[in-house]
């Protein structure tokens, strides 16, 4: 077995130098895992606070491709480092690849992402705000937020990248500004979990759907109202977009937001 791993100095300085310690750490701050997977995160002594997303099991399928061309490319966690650096160089806000690690040929690798500290979701923070400031301040406020993921959603667009998880949940922005508003919030909102960001330049509107329905289902939150959603809308078609955005395109999403919201509570009844 041999190990690829590209790291920043501050990880070389504070972690395991061995790959193999990496992936057996015993992490369990917020600790998630599922199907081969897992993250936590992990303050590391004298160095960075990060999460580590540790994919101990890969599929066979990528296994087998990984080992007949001897690309890591196929490893997960290297796919999204890649994204990482794709959506920092263009100009996109999000979380500091600080080291990935690769295994081959028995396909398996961890990446470390730096902590966005004093940060909260977007739904979490909204609602905060809408808790803390005054309806004109929140009215202001939102109006702000709301612009911004509009033009980050068409940005992302725009270059025929899809998110596929574009949930509010994914979207962070300082927990101070829940009761002081950034003067402007252009560049103040990060993106993350970029593990299924994907560039899909004929088969982007079934993803650019998939994105919107996901992003209007979680506003379902405190403080968020139609008119919000309307302003949202309107502003990620621009002037002078087609036509069909406004119109038959919308509806498309509004039904896709229905499934998602009737999945979800198909689900908690079960």
């Amino acid at each position: 077995m041999s190990w690829r791993v590209r790291a920043h100095e501050d990880w070389k300085a504070a972690a395991p130098a061995d790959p193999e310690m990496v992936m057996a750490a015993d992490v369990g701050d917020r600790r998630h895992a599922k199907q081969g997977r897992s993250i936590a995160r992990w303050a590391l002594p004298g160095g960075p606070t990060v999460y580590l997303k540790r994919h101990y099991v890969e599929s066979r399928w990528r296994s087998l491709i990984a080992a007949v061309t001897r690309s890591r490319r196929w490893s997960s966690a290297w796919q999204e480092y890649r994204n990482l650096t794709w959506a920092a160089s263009c100009g996109f806000a999000v979380p500091r690849p600080v080291a990935v690690g690769t295994r081959m040929p028995r396909l398996a690798g961890f990446l470390a992402v730096e902590e966005l500290t004093d940060q909260l979701a977007l739904h979490e923070l909204v609602p905060l705000a809408y808790e803390t400031l005054d309806a004109d301040r929140f009215l202001a406020w939102k109006r702000g937020a709301v612009a911004e993921l509009a033009r980050l959603a068409r940005n992302l667009h725009d270059r025929s990248h899809y998110h596929k998880d574009l949930y509010l949940c994914h979207f962070f922005a300082p927990t101070v500004y829940a009761s002081v508003p950034p003067e402007q919030w252009r560049g103040r909102i990060a993106m993350i979990d970029l593990h299924r960001l994907g560039h899909h330049p004929i088969t982007g509107p079934w993803w650019m759907l998939k994105d919107l329905a996901q992003l209007a289902f979680s506003s379902e939150v405190p403080g968020v109202t139609a008119r919000d959603r309307v302003r949202f809308w309107r502003l990620y078609a621009g002037p002078g977009r087609n036509r069909g955005l406004q119109g038959w395109w919308r509806k498309f999403v509004i039904v896709r937001w229905n499934n998602y919201r009737d999945h979800n509570t198909s689900q908690h009844a079960a």
